[in-house]
């Protein structure tokens, strides 16, 4: 297993999820940026227009003494809809799609053990796409950190916000 674990998640906007995960314990950085598709160096407004076919996702490096794969995992599965096919609440397009790119071949079958769980909370199909990660590509920097530099923008106020408090009520045990 490489030094740093990373794990490259898609769950919706990515700055949804990058606000949500840095609020954990353990976890070292998340990066936003694209992934899951064929082009090479997309740009937002590439992967807004589905050129490409990437998502959105987050790079997340984690420390596994303090939050463990499996963990991370279910953090994942709840905080977004996994079963819905390139849909996250208001925003629709294969780039919001659920999906899950792994670094290390080894962690799969830790994947499959947490999917199989997390499907017992959910009564439709699990639709998370579930690939070792052939490249990842960092997204532009006015989307780092952009919960944290926005926090006044509709999109932060209307969208995030809600959501955090839900997270943070969930997992405090969790949380920084």
């Amino acid at each position: 297993m490489n030094n740093t674990p990373n794990i490259v998640l898609g769950a919706g906007c990515f700055w949804c999820i990058e606000a949500f995960l840095q609020l954990f314990k353990g976890i070292k950085s998340v990066t936003p940026g694209y992934a899951g598709g064929t082009s090479e160096n997309p740009t937002y407004e590439q992967v807004c227009y589905g050129i490409g076919n990437h998502a959105e996702v987050v790079k997340v490096v984690y420390d596994p003494a303090i939050i463990t794969l499996e963990s991370l995992l279910e953090v994942f599965w709840a905080i977004h809809d996994p079963t819905t096919l390139n849909k996250q609440g208001y925003d629709k397009g294969p780039e919001y799609r659920s999906a899950l790119y792994y670094s290390d071949p080894t962690e799969l079958d830790i994947i499959q053990s947490a999917l199989a769980k997390a499907q017992t909370n959910w009564p439709n199909q699990i639709v998370t796409e579930i690939k070792q990660l052939a490249v990842f590509y960092d997204a532009e920097d006015y989307h780092k950190n952009y919960f944290a530099n926005n926090p006044n923008k509709a999109y932060c106020q209307i969208i995030i916000n809600p959501k955090l408090k839900d997270i943070r009520k969930k997992f405090e045990f969790m949380m920084r």
